[in-house]
């Protein structure tokens, strides 16, 4: 064999196996940058769906759980509140709910898939303030048409039991209701209404 071909030989060996030691060198620089990029599970799970309990809320009853790190207020309402809602309509900003601050199956006046159950992320559509949640019976300096809800002491905004925004406040939306589900009686999923119509 000719040192011409041999040279050619080894030429293409070298520049083979320097290829294949780059490539190598390039993935194992790279794993480790592209590994950077995906979320932590730590932050998966903030965002991940909640299931919540709803076996130990008694009408009237507030329940405060987390999603995607924002408060989630679950109330039961009883026969009374659901009555009040429709007293309130002349009173409020988007009594219909036309801004379309919650999903199409919670879009009626109860805002719910389940009348007795009212679940909305628990910050003022003004600031994001966390508002505080005032039965009817509790404070009479709400004004005589307060039938509770959820006053935001920052500014001044009310809610009623419906979430829904009280005109001549400085909200501008009723509250958010995040996508959810009911997987029983008793159990809902927060952050998840696949199937849901």
């Amino acid at each position: 064999m000719s040192n011409e071909v041999m040279n050619s030989n080894r030429r293409r060996f070298l520049t083979a196996a320097a290829t294949v030691v780059g490539g190598a060198g390039v993935v194992a620089t790279a794993v480790p940058f592209i590994s950077t990029l995906t979320p932590s599970a730590r932050a998966r799970a903030i965002g991940a769906p909640v299931e919540i309990d709803l076996s130990d809320l008694a009408p009237g009853g507030l329940k405060i759980e987390q999603w995607q790190g924002k408060p989630i207020w679950i109330l039961r309402r009883n026969d009374a509140d659901l009555s009040g809602l429709e007293q309130l309509d002349d009173k409020l900003r988007d009594p219909d709910s036309e801004v379309e601050q919650q999903p199409d199956y919670a879009s009626d006046k109860y805002r719910s898939i389940k009348p007795e159950y009212l679940i909305v992320v628990g910050l003022c559509t003004h600031l994001g303030c966390s508002p505080s949640y005032v039965p009817q019976d509790e404070d009479h300096s709400l004004g005589d048409d307060w039938l509770g809800g959820f006053f935001c002491p920052c500014h001044g905004s009310k809610f009623d039991l419906a979430g829904r925004v009280y005109a001549g406040v400085p909200a501008p939306t009723n509250l958010l209701v995040p996508p959810h589900k009911y997987l029983s009686d008793t159990r809902v999923l927060i952050g998840d209404d696949s199937g849901v119509s």
